[in-house]
């Protein structure tokens, strides 16, 4: 069993290598700007999707508050560059250790609630933090920060020619999320993860520090969701509160990770890949028209793979478990 493990684990680092060699030579024969927008995106969420995944898939306490790191992310770098000249590179740093500790100091009170309780107390604790961007007249409140462009450069994180450097910056960050999750997945920190998620009370008998690993868990999921915001910013080179912190990015880093397959190292990535295209060319051709459209066909999608593979789009590829003749 452990050398068929083993092997698995050989074979998806294999395969998610050829991926990413694959998706760099993508951006060589499609020169459309709205193309290689869309992929940035869709790369992004990837590793969006896969860093909340840390924390509700592998460890099973679902937030729906992570637009709370994201937003972190993204106004730590923008005020930094903005107000002290701070490179972008450091605001990265800075926002995910900031985003880090702010996970574990509200984790101390919030991981004492299950189920339910926990998910409206993410939602509730994100929506204070928006309102208190928005009224923070330091951080530009309610209409936002303009990040000054001072020309193409990677020391400044800042391009206005090609969208290539993001797109290369962007799969980077996927492929991070990606192995960080491959790494966990089969280390002390996994498995406790994973006890923690089918049966806390029988995990904490056999030894899983509880409420350690769930602490852990939010720590590495809230870094990675903060670089995630903080490109955002230099990419976009605009914030306000709503565009960064808004509860719909707590649904968009949540749904690709549902419909792939919640707890699984692929289901992050092929969610993705479907649902962030989905959106962008929903929003494009049906517009202002089709207000809502994109939720409706989010919803059918999901009802649908929910019917025939519970366990998500990762169920797509491997074979169904007979049921024993009776």
């Amino acid at each position: 069993m452990d050398t068929a493990f083993n092997q698995r684990r050989r074979r998806d680092l294999i395969v998610a290598a050829c991926f990413a060699v694959i998706a760099a030579l993508v951006p060589l024969f499609v020169k459309d700007v709205y193309v290689q927008n869309i992929m940035v995106l869709t790369l992004m969420y990837a590793a969006l999707s896969q860093s909340w995944n840390i924390l509700s898939g592998y460890c099973g306490q679902i937030s729906l508050g992570h637009a709370l790191y994201f937003g972190l992310g993204a106004y730590t770098t923008a005020l930094l560059f903005t107000k002290f000249g701070v490179l972008p590179w450091f605001g990265m740093l800075g926002g995910g250790l900031i985003s880090a500790v702010i996970a574990m100091v509200l984790g101390y009170p919030c991981f004492r609630l299950r189920g339910h309780y926990f998910v409206i107390a993410t939602i509730v604790i994100a929506e204070i933090a928006l309102l208190l961007f928005q009224n923070w007249d330091w951080a530009g409140a309610a209409l936002g920060i303009d990040i000054p462009v001072r020309g193409d450069s990677w020391l400044k994180f800042q391009f206005t020619r090609s969208k290539l450097p993001y797109f290369y910056f962007a799969l980077g960050l996927a492929c991070v999320a990606w192995l960080v999750t491959w790494w966990l997945e089969d280390s002390k920190w996994g498995y406790w993860w994973r006890a923690v998620k089918d049966n806390p009370d029988a995990a904490e008998s056999l030894g899983v520090v509880v409420f350690n690993s769930k602490m852990g868990a939010a720590a590495v999921s809230a870094f990675l969701t903060a670089v995630g915001g903080a490109f955002y910013a230099q990419f976009v080179s605009y914030i306000d509160p709503e565009s960064v912190m808004g509860f719909q990015f707590s649904l968009l880093m949540a749904l690709p990770a549902v419909l792939g397959g919640i707890g699984t190292l692929w289901g992050p990535v092929l969610g993705a890949v479907i649902l962030i295209p989905l959106t962008e060319l929903t929003r494009s051709f049906i517009g202002g028209s089709g207000r809502g459209v994109d939720l409706i066909v989010y919803g059918t999608l999901i009802v649908l793979i929910s019917l025939a593979r519970p366990e998500g789009l990762v169920g797509l590829f491997s074979p169904r478990r007979k049921e024993p003749a009776r």
